[in-house]
């Protein structure tokens, strides 16, 4: 689990409350997120913007500024790139839009065509995985590579190398038809990523940087090769610690790599009106293009969609282990947002609660996340106790997470991933601060651990104890 790109899909069922949205000013939009923000735990800061068309409302704010808070956010600022983590994911859409334009590529070729001959792919029944099963995170493969559970859950993907990749691929099963299902995958979106930039003949960065960051005026947006006058971020986890970053191979980037400021995601979200230099204007309308699929999942080309009274927002959120990003548009109105946080919220709530409120000011705003002043401190727990949570967790079909108690320390293991140890918080909460994951355990009315749930991305899954 620590080693999730964090998308949420937070804004999925709350955008059907929105309705018409406006534009604010620098100071109306410096006083919302300041409401949200003010006394957080976190100590979180965001750099958020407001687009309407050409005008654009800006605040640098952070939780720890007091009532001055959005002038003196000293964290952040308009030269500081953040980790935007699976809002990289439609960047590389745009690039494999490019690709079809240019006759290269196709939503309906296999992915083994874009692979090292000899690379095993797996394939269900016959059925291969094509490149729109990835694109709408409907492949059959899973949320990681197998092997990365021993990966370093401060830098997970550093040292995943090509062959690591594709054997991993080569060892993988499928347990249904490619399409049949949404389940959102990091593996795919990294094949992906790889298999851009083959077809392309140039490393992902290059890429990106040729056909999307330069033609849009993106100076300070990169992967590894740091612009002049970018200021690196660093990163928080939710309880306010500095985190390493998080380092992708060249090539792997298109998952989740991509490090950039406020102004050039302000610029990347107006392009996608229609306003993008040719031909990157059309690769962007390309990846608008609802996808049908037959698991009926609302996806464009790594764009989830929200439709509203005849109105249409594409969307996505991502997450690093030190890094939160919201981005939400509608191209025909010519209307976005874009909050981009120095701290990995994605466990807590995220980002969403926010950027939905700014689309549309009647969908609450939510609240600071305020110290859980009452749950004292945190329980000491003996071997015994620990041993009352042991048990393996159904949470959806195919994926577990099972408990153990290791001496002293509680642990758990998703399924095809690493072990990781867990804090306990309060009666019954544990939590791996790490990856933004909160664990509650159930009690039945004799007091038995009969269920969890799972609190991650702003996500929750439930399990019976087995």
């Amino acid at each position: 689990m620590a080693m999730l790109l964090s998308p949420s899909f937070v804004f999925a069922g709350a955008l059907l409350l929105s309705g018409a949205a406006h534009a604010m000013s620098d100071a109306e939009l410096q006083a919302v997120v300041g409401q949200r923000l003010h006394g957080d735990r976190t100590g979180a800061c965001f750099a958020t913007a407001v687009i309407d068309g050409d005008r654009v409302s800006r605040a640098y704010v952070c939780a720890d500024g007091g009532a001055d808070m959005g002038v003196s956010a000293r964290r952040i600022g308009p030269a500081t790139a953040f980790e935007i983590g699976s809002v990289s994911k439609p960047m590389m859409a745009a690039l494999l839009a490019g690709l079809i334009r240019e006759g290269k590529a196709s939503l309906d070729d296999p992915l083994s065509a874009y692979l090292p001959e000899g690379t095993r792919v797996p394939t269900f029944e016959g059925k291969p995985i094509l490149l729109r099963h990835i694109v709408t995170h409907t492949s059959g493969l899973p949320a990681i590579p197998a092997g990365m559970q021993h990966a370093d859950p401060a830098n997970p993907y550093a040292r995943l190398t090509e062959r690591g990749l594709l054997d991993a691929l080569s060892k993988t099963t499928l347990s249904r038809a490619p399409g049949a299902q949404f389940e959102y995958s990091n593996f795919a979106a990294m094949l992906l990523s790889y298999a851009v930039a083959r077809r392309a003949g140039e490393d992902f960065e290059t890429l990106i940087d040729e056909r999307l960051f330069a033609p849009l005026g993106m100076t300070r947006s990169y992967i590894g090769r740091k612009p002049d006058g970018a200021t690196v971020a660093t990163g928080h986890t939710p309880d306010g610690k500095p985190t390493s970053p998080w380092d992708f191979p060249t090539d792997f980037a298109g998952v989740g790599g991509v490090r950039a400021t406020l102004d050039d995601m302000v610029r990347y979200v107006q392009a996608q009106a229609g306003t993008a230099p040719k031909p990157l204007d059309a690769d962007f309308a390309l990846t608008h293009v609802a996808i049908p699929n037959d698991a009926k999942t609302p996806m464009a080309m790594h764009w989830m969609i929200a439709q509203l009274n005849g109105r249409s927002f594409l969307a996505h959120e991502g997450g690093t282990g030190g890094f939160s990003s919201f981005v939400a548009f509608d191209p025909k109105q010519k209307f976005g947002v874009v909050i981009l946080s120095d701290t990995a919220l994605h466990g807590v709530g995220g980002l969403g609660s926010l950027g939905l409120h700014l689309l549309d000011a009647r969908v609450p705003l939510g609240k600071p996340l305020k110290p859980e002043a009452d749950a004292g401190p945190a329980p000491m727990l003996s071997a015994d106790d620990l041993k009352a949570y042991v048990g393996e967790y159904p949470l959806v079909p195919g994926f577990a997470l099972t408990v153990r108690a290791e001496g002293a320390t509680l642990t758990a293991q998703a399924t095809g991933q690493g072990a990781f140890p867990l804090a306990p918080k309060a009666k019954d909460v544990f939590a791996f601060a790490d990856a933004g994951i909160v664990i509650r355990f159930r009690r039945d009315a004799a007091g038995k651990v009969v269920a969890l749930a799972l609190e991650q991305g702003g996500q929750i899954l439930q399990g019976m104890r087995k």
